[in-house]
């Protein structure tokens, strides 16, 4: 479904990504992980397109994505659910929502997926009137998310979702994307919390300064030295 192959992008003349490719097949759910400044968000904005790639290509549902604008990966299937959330906190959370579908046309859809949405977050509908500033941390995680599927998403890449929450909404957050997995959608997860990701996850790449320096199954990288050397950047390359 997604090809990343040997990019390299970065901010203005710094590089961040260094040769970077991964794979990301139908109905998986892939996990990123990786300590502060490995390049985790870099890669994620490089895929959905807001920074360009100075070489290598991302190829998306066969065809070569990486000149693309953002709107059309997005139109084509490839949503970001951005680090920080990335709420609009003066708006409503209806508002928020509504959003996710500024590109569609089919409002009767977006009515019923709404309805739909509604029942799957009952808290974001309880408060879908209300500002989204009001919203705790974790209610506004659930609408990042519920506007990230508004967008129809065939592959929904999902920035540090756990960011920021207590152990209890951590363990919700996560229980929401098995189900989302469940219900079909494929998953790029980058995630800080190693342990939470690699459980939920079918494989696992690991990113050190720019570069992936182990890949394997989640059971394997669940291993505490694997990990280990992963992080310490003694990783076999990928």
């Amino acid at each position: 479904m997604l090809k990343v192959v040997d990019i390299e992008a970065g901010y203005g003349r710094i590089p961040v990504l260094k040769g970077v490719s991964l794979e990301v097949r139908e109905g998986e759910i892939i996990t990123l992980i990786g300590g502060n400044g490995a390049g985790k968000s870099t890669l994620m904005k490089t895929i959905i397109g807001v920074l360009p790639t100075s070489s290598g290509s991302i190829v998306y549902d066969g065809s070569p994505i990486h000149r693309k604008a953002p709107s059309v990966r997005v139109r084509q299937g490839l949503v970001l659910v951005p680090e920080g959330r990335r709420i609009l906190r003066r708006m409503s959370v209806y508002e928020n929502l509504l959003m996710g579908a500024y590109a569609r046309k089919d409002k009767e859809r977006i009515k019923a997926e709404m309805e739909t949405l509604f029942e799957r977050f009952p808290v974001l509908n309880k408060r879908k009137n209300l500002s989204a500033d009001v919203l705790s941390g974790g209610e506004q995680q659930m609408l990042a998310i519920g506007r990230a599927l508004l967008a129809r998403p065939k592959l929904l890449m999902m920035d540090e979702p756990s960011l920021g929450l207590s152990p209890i909404l951590v363990n919700e957050i996560f229980s929401i994307i098995d189900d989302l997995h469940r219900s079909g959608i494929t998953i790029l997860l980058v995630e800080q919390n190693a342990q939470k990701a690699l459980q939920v996850a079918d494989r696992g790449y690991v990113m050190e300064t720019g570069r992936i320096v182990m890949c394997d199954s989640a059971k394997s990288l669940l291993s505490t030295k694997a990990l280990h050397e992963a992080y310490l950047g003694r990783g076999e390359g990928c």
